[in-house]
């Protein structure tokens, strides 16, 4: 019979920064849960049931198909989400989107671009998918950032950070408030300048949220967003998310200049 318990696990790996976390988290050796990723070798029944109580789930479920385990992981982040989103909560925003049609029009793949608020002094580009389901209009915003010399440096140990929000628009504005939804440690809110142009390219606005040093101190800055197109290749728009330092030849003119104007304040949500 095949065994499926490698790609299950690096499905329940996805949902968190990066593999070393998960590895550090469970205090095994990397190089031991690398056989069991790959399905060079099985976890022992000890190793077994820290992994399956550090994910929630059952050992059975494991050596489900990928395709049957990937459903019922679905179903219960569904289940978990329609709890928390349902009843009151639901109902008071329920009117901020019955005005927020004309986002139709912004679907899409972005760059985000902005000055890092953990890092002073660089540029973070991040990938943001907004579309619409159901009349509700959702936005995925992926990051990722090199790990730090004391680590492997493998593109598998980067740090990654995956938001998940909403996006509603009112007079003529658009407002995003997100989550970080691998470790749900920081929210974060955005405010576009919609293009009253035919044609979509970038749109100017502010962020605001918290850093990621120890200290979660508040920031503002301003932020670039560049329209990619409905459909991308998102494997390779993916290798350019991470940190860039201002002068960088891969940041065009244009882009420094909007951002260069508005240096990250921490503390106080104020742009200069």
């Amino acid at each position: 019979m095949p065994d499926h318990l490698g790609s299950n696990l690096k499905l329940l790996c996805s949902h968190y920064r990066s593999i070393a976390e998960v590895c550090r988290k469970l205090t095994i050796n990397r190089a031991q849960f690398n056989k069991y990723l790959s399905g060079q070798s099985r976890p022992t029944a000890f190793n077994l049931k820290r992994i399956c109580d550090f994910f929630g789930v059952e050992a059975y479920e494991l050596n489900l198909p990928t395709e049957q385990f990937t459903d019922l992981i679905g179903a219960r982040s569904g289940s978990q989400e329609a709890r928390v989103f349902g009843g009151p909560l639901l109902e008071w925003f329920q009117p901020l989107g019955e005005h927020s049609n004309s986002l139709s029009r912004y679907c899409g793949y972005y760059f985000e671009y902005a000055n890092c608020m953990s890092v002073p002094g660089q540029i973070l580009l991040s990938l943001l998918h907004l579309r619409e389901e159901r009349g509700t209009f959702l936005f995925e915003r992926q990051e990722r950032q090199e790990p730090s010399r004391a680590d492997s440096g493998k593109a598998e140990d980067w740090v990654r950070c995956r938001y998940l929000g909403a996006a509603f628009y009112l007079q003529d504005r658009l407002f995003l408030i997100d989550y970080e939804s691998l470790t749900g440690n920081e929210m974060s809110q955005t405010i576009l300048i919609p293009s009253y142009k035919s044609r979509i390219t970038r749109l100017n606005g502010l962020k605001t949220g918290v850093s990621s040093g120890d200290l979660r101190t508040p920031a503002c800055t301003r932020v670039v967003w560049e329209y990619l197109g409905s459909e991308i290749k998102r494997v390779n728009a993916y290798r350019q998310v991470m940190l860039y330092s201002p002068d960088d030849s891969r940041i065009d003119a244009d882009i420094r200049q909007r951002l260069a104007s508005a240096r990250i304040r921490h503390g106080l949500f104020e742009v200069e």
